[in-house]
């Protein structure tokens, strides 16, 4: 879901908060802005999730993992500092579990709509119908072509389809998020912007009264949000669709603006920070050029990727990002593969 700790540390941006909240807590980040704090059972510990004062209610921003201890932290919240007032409606930046897992309970237990861009949704309930399914052929064939080994693609088949059991039952029916769209949150325009590669269209909301912008996965300050080609696209180009949404955001945003991210802390210092996450994508397809001296298969690459050993736990993400880099490099003429036997080789152009 989310990328492997980056080496940008603290002291490169403004962190406004000294602590973060406790589960279960809310910490007031801005004028109607509550700060929420739940634990995820992954090597990345916790989401931020987002309490905005909504009138007599609450708007909510991302829901946390469906785990019976996350749904006790949202009860101490609905009972307690969110003062026993209803939430009106369930806000979703993308369809990744830790983010929409409990958007379905919500919904129902609070009898409100859920709000998503049209593809997230789509795609949410298309993962979720694969529940229950044998492992397809084109998924075994996609990481076999890749280079995994026997043991490896035994998992894949064993594990395929886990999506739905993390997440909740959606509704039957959205209110859709686009480009551009102004949500009144509280007496406050509240403008929904996307962008796309870490998930299909990714909905991020931005405060101009209160310059602050509630990024999701989209921006995030100390890890790079995990850009993957998966079996069903195996031709995508991800890559260059976050390359253009990192730019797009840069060019949009003001450099003091609040960013309120999915993961690490609140913080300023948004046109260095998107810079960056560019920079090391870049970086990273001039190292994969560097090896492709002979050619080479996905996983051979992951030295030029990753600074970490890639282990069963992370194959899938390393691959899929591997293959992301790789297949932005073909796009842009720089590099080409062949299919040879089972596996797909590939090699510098020209």
């Amino acid at each position: 879901m989310d990328g492997f700790e980056g080496k940008t540390g603290k002291r490169r941006y403004d962190y406004p908060f000294a602590e973060p909240p406790e589960p279960g807590v809310t910490l007031k980040v801005a004028e109607g802005v509550h700060w929420v704090r739940m634990p995820l059972p992954f090597s990345l510990k916790w989401i931020n999730l987002w309490a905005l004062e909504d009138g007599d209610g609450w708007t909510i921003v991302d829901t946390g993992i469906p785990t019976p201890e996350t749904k006790a932290h949202w009860r101490t919240l609905f009972d307690g500092e969110l003062g026993g007032r209803p939430v009106k409606r369930v806000i979703v930046t993308h369809m990744h579990p830790d983010h929409v897992g409990l958007a379905g309970w919500m919904t129902r237990k609070f009898q409100c709509p859920l709000w998503m861009t049209q593809l997230e949704y789509i795609s949410c309930r298309m993962l979720v119908a694969d529940t229950g399914r044998d492992a397809p052929e084109a998924g075994i064939d996609f990481y076999r072509a890749a280079g995994w080994g026997r043991d490896d693609l035994d998992r894949y088949i064993e594990r395929f389809g886990g999506f739905g059991r993390a997440v909740t039952q959606l509704p039957d029916s959205y209110r859709r998020l686009s480009e551009g769209l102004e949500l009144e949150i509280g007496g406050r325009t509240w403008k929904v912007v996307t962008g796309s590669g870490h998930s299909p269209h990714h909905a991020c909301l931005w405060c101009e009264e209160l310059n602050v912008f509630i990024s999701g996965d989209q921006i995030l300050p100390r890890i790079s949000s995990n850009v993957s080609v998966f079996p069903t696209e195996p031709e995508g180009n991800p890559l260059q669709d976050w390359l253009n949404s990192c730019a797009k955001l840069r060019d949009l945003l003001p450099e003091d603006v609040l960013v309120l991210p999915a993961h690490n802390e609140p913080f300023k210092g948004v046109h260095r920070r998107l810079q960056a996450l560019m920079d090391g994508h870049e970086t990273a397809m001039r190292r994969i050029l560097d090896r492709l001296d002979e050619p080479k298969r996905a996983v051979d690459l992951f030295g030029a990727m990753f600074a970490r050993k890639i282990g069963s736990d992370v194959i899938g993400m390393a691959t899929g990002e591997t293959i992301a880099h790789l297949n932005c490099l073909k796009a842009r003429g720089d590099v080409v593969s062949s299919r040879v036997n089972d596996e797909v080789l590939y090699s510098r152009a020209g």
